[in-house]
């Protein structure tokens, strides 16, 4: 391992829910829910408000509408979401050519790799910076921690949530780590945390006192190995610039069980095009098509056909998803389908067209697009086009976002990420010609033209827009109660 904290950590607070946030003045400082509405849906990322009541992500929608009755209930804008991590990513790569994504909001970067520090000091300002940086660019808040390697970097910036900054000097580590669950450690899930849990080891401490062999003895020589060598602190992996995709996908699930055999067949050739959508984007092509089907009684199956050589023709990968879902049963009713592609490669095999079956669709730039989360709803009825959290502007009263809609009417509140205060609600027909869909709106004005220095506002908690105060890292200790500027390192207490 390293001898200085050069290995950074970066997580998102509540990154959906942030976003929703920034966006709409009037969720500010509220609960705020964002994730699949209808009655199968789970929470995808739940604000701090909405943690109080017990809400977390991957939590079942009715479940957390029971918790939290009163929250905002929205469903995900994945455009916006890319849009903000794109910039955040940025602001990393600045920082050193070895950047791991994770996912949209969380990553690690090799700060010693850019030469952007070097010892503690170095990367600790590095770290400031860079949240200040995010908070310009972004309106938003990001938790860093700092380590001397990936595993040890991760629990620091959990310990930072939210909006903080954590450091772990070397040496310190068996310190930090010996009182922790074990569950803190990465690879220990619900299930082997149980076994440990029953053979009497509960902290991780209580894992290096039980010895190699014995977790060898309890979970095997790999995972035994990994997991004693965890304990100790010890942590080799290196920041690993890209990560090579083993496959593409796409799934939805179904608020009521689809029974129409051409109704499952449309849905699984929509699903097809949006798999090739998302592989000609990462520009690569693949040789195994899968389909993916869970039925009424939560029975998953998967059924899998590799052709001749790798493809990204949309009518291939549908007629052979269509050849899969012939050797389905679907008669009971279908609650989940998905499609995917494997065997990934960065070139197509043209010669594949003889697979495809009857006349070849062709798609053109609108084809290529990647299909928004609200477009589903759009080709449903009228009365279902207008998405909960989803943006809008109507030729008298601009832009706004849709608070709900049923029985004809939409209701949308108009205000912008700029708006100083709630913006007014109006109730509309579903079919009002001075209503349209729109585009969301970026979170700081920075990014329109109007510099960081001169935004308005300047808000710190979760989801506050506009830029960043000019004493925002003189006051960075005193706002965290951590002293990030000049305290020691924190080790949780």
């Amino acid at each position: 391992m390293r001898n200085a904290p050069t290995i950074l950590h970066l997580d998102m607070d509540a990154f959906y829910a942030s976003v929703e946030q920034a966006s709409k003045p009037s969720l500010r400082g509220k609960a705020v829910i964002v994730g699949g509405l209808g009655p199968r849906g789970v929470v995808a990322t739940a604000s701090y408000e909405a943690r109080v009541f017990g809400v977390h992500s991957a939590m079942p929608m009715g479940q957390a509408r029971r918790l939290a009755p009163n929250a905002a209930y929205l469903v995900p804008r994945f455009g916006i979401y890319r849009d903000v991590s794109e910039h955040v990513m940025g602001l990393l790569r600045e920082l050193s050519p070895l950047v791991e994504p994770l996912s949209l909001d969380e990553a690690f970067v090799d700060l010693e790799a850019g030469g952007a520090a070097w010892d503690e000091e170095s990367a600790r300002l590095v770290g400031v910076k860079l949240r200040a940086d995010i908070r310009a660019v972004t309106g938003l808040a990001g938790s860093v921690g700092l380590a001397a390697s990936k595993m040890l970097a991760k629990i620091a910036s959990e310990e930072a949530k939210p909006d903080g900054l954590v450091v772990i000097e070397p040496g310190t580590e068996r310190a930090l780590l010996a009182p922790m669950s074990v569950r803190t450690l990465p690879g220990v899930g619900p299930a082997t945390g149980d076994h440990l849990r029953r053979a009497g080891i509960h902290t991780v401490d209580e894992i290096a006192e039980a010895g190699e062999d014995e977790l060898v003895r309890l979970l095997g020589k790999a995972h035994g190995h990994a997991l004693y060598a965890m304990a100790l602190a010890h942590d080799e992996r290196p920041v690993v610039a890209e990560r090579e995709a083993k496959s593409v996908s796409v799934e939805d699930t179904y608020d009521v069980d689809i029974h129409d055999r051409v109704r499952v067949g449309l849905e699984v050739q929509r699903l097809a095009d949006r798999c090739v959508r998302r592989l000609r984007g990462a520009g690569l092509s693949g040789r195994t098509i899968v389909l993916k089907v869970r039925r009424y009684d939560f029975s998953t199956l998967t059924r899998s056909e590799t052709l001749r050589g790798p493809t990204d023709d949309p009518g291939v990968v549908r007629e052979a998803a269509l050849r899969l879902l012939d050797s389905v049963d679907t008669t009971g009713g279908v609650r989940l389908l998905g499609v995917g592609v494997s065997g990934l490669a960065d070139y197509t095999q043209e010669d594949l067209f003889a697979q495809v079956a009857g006349e070849r669709v062709e798609h053109g730039e609108e084809g290529d697009r990647e299909e928004s989360p609200g477009e589903r709803e759009a080709a449903l009825p009228v009365e279902r086009r207008w998405v909960a959290g989803h943006d809008v502007r109507h030729v008298e009263y601009g832009h706004g976002w849709v608070q709900g809609s049923g029985l004809g009417r939409v209701t949308v509140r108009f205000e912008t990420p700029e708006s100083s205060a709630p913006g007014r609600v109006r109730t509309f027909r579903v079919d009002d010609p001075g209503l349209e869909a729109a585009e969301p709106l970026p979170l700081v004005r920075e990014r329109r033209g109007v510099s960081a220095g001169d935004a308005e506002g300047g808000g710190h908690g979760v989801g506050g827009v506009l830029g960043v105060e000019a004493g925002l890292l003189g006051r960075e200790g005193e706002r965290r109660g951590r002293g990030v500027g000049k305290a020691p390192p924190v080790v949780p207490g």
